[in-house]
C-alpha cells in the first residue's frame, strides 16, 4: 500500500524557517519526480518545487527561489522542504506529490496534473 505522510507544518514568524518532510512508503521515492505544492485559503493550488529522479535537478516557483530548497534522503524515503525567510503570503496548506506513473519528471512549470499520487497536506502559517 502506498503512502505520503507530511509533517513539519505549523505557526511562524515573517522572516522564520520551517522544514516539512514527506515520508514515502510502499515506494522509493528516488525513482520518482516528486513535487511540493500549496494552497493558499480561496486560492488554487501551485506548484512550488520539485527535484527529479535521484535527485539530479530541481525546479523552484519564482516567488520562493533562493528561499526554499528541496531535497530528498533515499535512505528515509523522505522528501524535504527547507523554507528560509518565510513571509505571510507563504501561509498555505502544503503537499508533496509524487510522479509514480513517470511520465513527466520535474517540469519548469511543476503543473498539478504531472503528479498522481499526493500526500495528506500540512499547514503552514506565517504571521506575528
Amino acid at each position: 500500500q502506498f503512502q505520503f505522510v507530511g509533517s513539519g507544518g505549523g505557526l511562524v514568524q515573517p522572516g522564520g524557517s520551517l522544514r516539512l518532510s514527506c515520508v514515502a512508503s510502499g515506494f522509493h521515492l528516488d525513482y520518482y519526480a516528486i513535487g511540493w505544492f500549496r494552497q493558499a485559503p480561496g486560492k488554487e493550488r501551485e506548484g512550488v518545487s520539485c527535484i527529479s529522479s535521484h535527485g539530479t535537478s530541481a525546479n523552484y516557483a519564482d516567488s520562493v527561489k533562493g528561499r526554499f530548497t528541496i531535497s530528498t534522503d533515499s535512505a528515509k524515503d523522505t522528501v524535504y522542504l527547507q523554507m528560509n525567510s518565510l513571509k505571510p503570503e507563504d501561509t498555505a496548506v502544503y503537499y508533496c506529490a509524487a510522479d509514480l506513473l513517470d511520465q513527466w519528471g520535474c517540469s519548469r512549470e511543476i503543473r498539478e496534473r504531472e503528479y498522481d499520487f499526493w500526500g495528506q497536506g500540512t499547514q503552514v502559517t506565517v504571521s506575528n
